[in-house]
């Protein structure tokens, strides 16, 4: 029963995100007493009874995970008003993450998250420190690094976060709402130190330090990208790994080798066991008085924790130690080590947390994997004891084998669909890549860089990066080698919403329940998948500021003329429809154009330099459905809906389907009126300053 909480918390949640409407208090406290009380209700009345327990149970938790999100969603500070201008900007510096280059003649960039930060304006002067978070990239030519605590100053341009690039697609706006981010934007001058990191934050400034020498002598026994993997793989810091070599990593089914996550975690874990239960039973006296078991998974478990420390404590590697910590305790207790009750206790513990990670790709590829273990291994547990036999070398060596095939298909076909859906890729060989990868970072590249880090203090860690490199740089021709095989990355088109919901339902399901009814699970699964293909794809999409339009059209992507800043946009049409990109017919480029979609005509303005003063004639208007324009539409053609400027600017992006007749969507309507989304013409809350006097 407790295995079903963790689903029916995350179904709350993902009712609340689904809302077209900001509920208020008194809807949140409805939905959420109201099936508190039907639950308690069907629990008293039918306790002795499994169905009326199981809905008392579900609507228990379903009300939790709604009203505990709402809760969350209204405790956000507000988005506050960034200046639009280049300004001076003073913070503190919370963290220093390293970027890969623009180019391969420069240098790696550096980002900085700056925290209490004020600006230098006479609106804000005298402002009180903002309450959220902002992300700058420093110039790439400044040697200035500031260490993490301390207070700088430099002038910069910031944005808001951007809207979504189309109806339906990743929404920065609200992740950046329960994030805490207020903003990004980029350094137009160096660096100037304030004051140096504080008491308050001398412990954080020297992990992250320690970080910085690990990367830094990382660097220098190693090379190029093997370098930027081994100080990941060491120290979390993942952004000198370049596009070429996350896109080969991908491809071949290793992405997640790249994101210190529960696999790492538990490598380092398995290492650390492994070395102190030989060495204590090496030792009679011990081996015959110390429980060596438990002294070994505890000491795992400190090392795991100072690991997940050392790389960024983030939310996949907190996540996966909220886990070992469970199997630490059974292991310790006497207790299965892994089960469903201990991922399910983990799983809800999070939720209650934060509710709004049920949205988020690394919490559902996490649980998947470890929950398509699990089942998968429960199910086959003695076809695999039956191939261990009696103990015979051969026999041990062939079960340790499918064990490696085992855990890379289960977890591979577990987080296949939600790859899908966020990534909009398939990758076919990841079976085949993974068989050997994860052995030899298990059995090599984590315990030589475990090794490295202890001798790093004696200043004799080059041989063992030397060795980490080289298992490393095996890694790498092997994924370059897979991703090469045909149909490598297959792209996909946008998985919807409820296709989603669909696969995880399924899957939990497939996994939780006993006996063959779980098959049944397969069905919503494959439904789930099919929606990729099913649902309806937009015939037309135009950017959130209308400088971008693109027309889907024989299997093909016709864009118009667009500048750098709509790269982002462009990427993520593609991906959503999965299509080459090719340039709109030429006359479309010079004026307006007619275009057919279906039985409808559209009449496109791609480029207008009079900025809408120059009206489309009579003959074009002719017979159109819709007129999208990149300027005012001033009404261009009489009795005809129209898509312009001044639309995207109040609305959003737009998508247009086609079919009896012309279905417009717009951002607006499809988010809803939500606290991430601004009213229209709203550019946040004002910074006022402080009061003088009460």
């Amino acid at each position: 029963m407790i295995c079903w909480l963790p689903v029916a918390a995350g179904l709350g949640a993902v009712a609340y995100l689904a809302l077209p409407f900001e509920p208020s208090v008194l809807c949140v406290v409805l939905a959420t007493v109201l099936p508190v009380l039907a639950g308690v209700s069907c629990f008293w009345r039918g306790w002795q009874r499994l169905f009326p327990r199981l809905l008392g149970f579900a609507l228990l938790a379903a009300a939790t995970g709604f009203g505990d999100l709402a809760l969350q969603a209204r405790m956000q500070p507000p988005m506050p008003m960034l200046p639009t201008h280049a300004t001076v900007v003073t913070g503190r510096v919370q963290s220093l993450e390293i970027l890969p280059p623009r180019s391969d003649d420069e240098d790696d960039g550096h980002r900085i998250t700056l925290a209490d930060a004020v600006f230098d304006t006479p609106v804000d002067a005298g402002m009180a420190p903002l309450r959220r978070t902002l992300h700058l990239r420093l110039r790439d030519d400044d040697g200035l690094l500031p260490e993490p605590g301390s207070t700088i100053r430099l002038r910069a341009m910031l944005r808001s976060p951007p809207p979504p690039s189309w109806p339906g697609g990743r929404d920065l706006q609200r992740e950046a709402w329960f994030s805490g981010l207020a903003g990004s934007g980029y350094a137009l001058g160096p660096v100037s130190i304030v004051d140096g990191p504080s008491r308050r934050f001398r412990i954080a400034s020297g992990i992250e330090s320690l970080r910085e020498t690990i990367a830094l002598r990382t660097d220098t026994a190693l090379s190029d990208q093997t370098a930027a993997i081994a100080a990941t793989l060491l120290a979390g810091e993942a952004g000198s790994i370049d596009q070429h070599t996350r896109e080969t990593f991908s491809a071949s089914g290793l992405a997640h080798l790249l994101a210190v996550a529960g696999l790492h975690l538990g490598l380092v874990m398995a290492a650390v066991i492994v070395t102190l239960r030989c060495g204590l039973a090496a030792i009679e006296y011990v081996a015959l008085r110390w429980p060596c078991r438990q002294i070994a998974v505890v000491c795992g478990l400190l090392a795991g924790a100072g690991y997940v420390v050392l790389t960024g404590a983030h939310l996949p590697s907190l996540r996966a130690l909220g886990m070992a910590s469970i199997v630490t305790l059974a292991i310790v207790t006497g207790r299965r080590v892994l089960s469903m009750r201990s991922l399910s206790i983990v799983a809800l513990l999070i939720l209650l947390v934060s509710p709004v990670s049920v949205v988020d790709v690394s919490f559902q590829m996490s649980f998947a994997a470890v929950m398509g273990l699990i089942a998968g291994y429960g199910a086959l547990r003695e076809p695999l004891m039956r191939l261990r036999g009696e103990g015979e070398w051969y026999r041990v060596l062939a079960s340790h084998c499918a064990a490696l095939v085992l855990t890379s298909l289960l977890a591979g076909l577990a987080t296949l669909p939600v790859s899908m859906a966020h990534f909009g890729a398939l990758q076919p060989w990841f079976v085949l890549a993974n068989l050997v990868a994860v052995p030899l970072a298990a059995v090599w590249i984590m315990p030589a860089g475990l090794l490295a880090l202890v001798a790093m203090p004696f200043h004799v860690e080059a041989p063992f990066l030397k060795l980490m490199g080289m298992g490393i740089q095996i890694v790498q021709i092997l994924a370059e080698r897979v991703a090469a095989f045909p149909m490598a990355h297959q792209p996909v088109p946008a998985m919807p919403g409820w296709g989603l919901l669909l696969v995880m339902l399924g899957l939990s399901f497939l996994c939780l329940w006993k006996g063959r009814v779980c098959l049944c699970g397969l069905l919503p699964v494959a439904v789930g998948l099919a929606s990729i293909w099913l649902a309806p794809k937009p015939d037309i999409l135009v950017s959130p500021d209308a400088g971008l339009m693109a027309v889907r059209s024989q299997g093909t992507l016709l864009v118009g003329p667009h500048s750098s800043l709509e790269r982002r946009t462009l990427e993520d049409w593609q991906q959503a429809l999965a299509l080459p990109v090719a340039p709109l017919p030429s006359d479309c480029l010079s004026g307006p154009c007619r275009i057919g979609i279906g039985s409808q005509t559209v009449l496109l303005r791609v480029r207008d330099s009079s900025d809408g003063n120059m009206l489309p004639t009579a003959a074009q208007c002719e017979g159109v459905s819709l007129f999208i324009s990149a300027s005012p539409a001033r009404k261009g053609c009489a009795d005809v809906p129209s898509i312009d400027r001044f639309s995207v600017w109040r609305d959003g992006a737009y998508s247009v389907f086609a079919g009896r007749g012309l279905s417009v969507v717009s951002d607006r309507s499809w988010r809803g009126n939500r606290l991430w989304v601004p009213p229209v013409g709203w550019h946040g809350m004002p910074t006022l300053p402080l009061a003088q006097s009460e």
